[in-house]
């Protein structure tokens, strides 16, 4: 029955682990203001119209 104790001390940790990382990527992405997540979509939209050309977004 020894096993199932760090089976489960095994989960625990994996558990942890896991929001450790889920915490941190959300700080990250909290870090942007607006404009820059803005300046950055408008980068990745410019940057697929030049390497498609014919599917150009619609024009505002």
């Amino acid at each position: 029955m020894r096993w199932w104790k760090w089976a489960g001390l095994a989960g625990l940790a994996g558990v942890a682990a896991t929001g450790v990382v889920a915490a941190r990527d959300e700080r990250r992405r909290r870090a942007y203001t607006p404009e820059e997540i803005r300046e950055r979509l408008q980068a990745r939209v410019a940057d697929a119209v030049e390497r498609r050309p014919s599917q150009a977004p619609p024009q505002r």
